[in-house]
């Protein structure tokens, strides 16, 4: 029977939570339930203590019924923490590892997966102080269940509206299944753009972020895999426990993935690696002329292809990001260059792909495919890794 703590913070959606108690109780859950001072204003311990048959952790300071130091004992004995609904206060201290009541420091002293469901104002969600302990977690390996659209308890339109029980649930349970199976395996994950220099001052790249390639690290990381990020420019933060290899040209990331392949079992190549480079980078700025300039452009290293004609025995993984005939150009792909399995995805959509948080996918291998609908990244790296466990044991 898996334990489950559940944080329960200030908001006026924390009433939700109870219906997420039971709902985990259904599926065999052991929950204990840790709240703040200000989700005890909207539901009273009481209720939790009642429907969980456990202690509320309220008091920080408070013992347990044998003498143990409570935000110890849970944090030790939790295989999932779970925060819902969660306050944009209490992902400040999460993120800045303030540990001022129970369930901040619980936080703070626990080594289980950790997954939060936000729920705010449509504003402070979107205030970019959020948006970066958001992100800051993420980079920890914190995962979130979005919160949904519509009308808000404070008579905004818009999204923070604390996510259905249903799918805090779900999600909860997929990481109760997930645990450590990638433990004892080594992996490579290729991530954001690369970029090809015109000049000192010009340069050819592409939109990609970065964000995906980091979510399949951090991932992996956490199911127990001991990870190689090899990432072009992007604005992220390292993740932590992961070893970065930071590069900037095509040339560059082929020579940092082929000295760290040797090593390695699964590689998953998410980068977007530019095809093309100018021919012959000037050595100083090319100054405005009159009429039209030409650059002479020539092929950049095919890694993907590279490390398909010599597997050896690695599971590969490749990404094909288009705008059109997403299905045939992957399956083209999966064939030419020998691999395992594609993430084909549709970039031409505003809600997927390049710059924002959540991507769609077909999961494509040569014997079927697996269509993953709009999900946060972090949630597409789970199911991707997912597939990449059930092929090679199928294997």
């Amino acid at each position: 029977m898996p334990t489950v703590v559940l944080g329960v913070t200030g908001c006026i959606g924390a009433y939700k939570a109870c219906e997420v108690l039971r709902e985990l109780q259904k599926r065999g859950a052991d929950v204990h339930v840790v709240m703040t001072p200000n989700a005890a204003r909207f539901v009273s311990p009481m209720t939790f203590e009642a429907l969980s048959r456990h202690p509320v952790f309220l008091d920080q300071f408070a013992l347990g019924t044998e003498g143990d130091i409570r935000h110890i004992s849970l944090a030790d004995a939790a295989d999932l923490l779970l925060v819902a609904p969660a306050t944009a206060n209490t992902l400040a201290k999460f993120a800045r590892g303030i540990a001022d009541d129970a369930l901040s420091t619980l936080y703070t002293a626990t080594k289980a997966p950790v997954l939060v469901a936000p729920a705010m104002n449509v504003n402070m969600f979107e205030h970019p102080a959020v948006v970066a302990n958001m992100e800051t977690l993420r980079g920890r390996g914190v995962r979130f269940v979005d919160p949904g659209s519509g009308y808000l308890a404070c008579g905004w339109l818009g999204k923070g509206r604390l996510a259905e029980p249903a799918d805090i649930v779900a999600a909860a349970l997929a990481i109760l299944g997930r645990r450590r199976d990638l433990e004892g395996q080594s992996v490579l994950v290729t991530a954001g753009p690369t970029v090809e220099d015109i000049d000192p001052v010009r340069f050819v790249s592409n939109r990609s972020s970065g964000r995906m390639g980091y979510r399949l690290a951090e991932a992996a990381r956490d199911r127990g895999a001991r990870v190689v990020l090899v990432s072009g420019p992007t604005a992220l933060s390292d993740p932590a426990g992961v070893e970065v290899v930071r590069v900037r040209s095509a040339q560059e990331m082929a020579a940092a993935v082929d000295q760290h392949v040797g090593s390695v079992q699964i590689v998953a190549m998410a980068a977007a690696v530019s095809d093309w480079r100018p021919a012959s980078p000037a050595a100083e700025k090319v100054k405005k002329g009159e009429g039209e300039l030409s650059l002479a452009m020539q092929r950049t290293p095919d890694i993907l292809k590279a490390l398909g004609a010599r597997k050896a025995g690695r599971f590969l993984i490749g990404f094909a990001a288009e705008t059109n005939g997403v299905r045939e150009y992957a399956r083209r792909k999966l064939a030419d260059k020998n691999l395992d399995l594609i993430v084909a995805n549709d970039v031409s959509k505003g809600d997927r792909g390049f710059g924002v948080e959540t991507n769609a996918a077909l999961l494509i291998d040569p014997a079927g495919e697996v269509e993953v609908p709009v999900v946060d990244k972090r949630e597409l790296a789970e199911r991707i890794w997912d597939r990449v466990i059930e092929l090679r044991r199928a294997s």
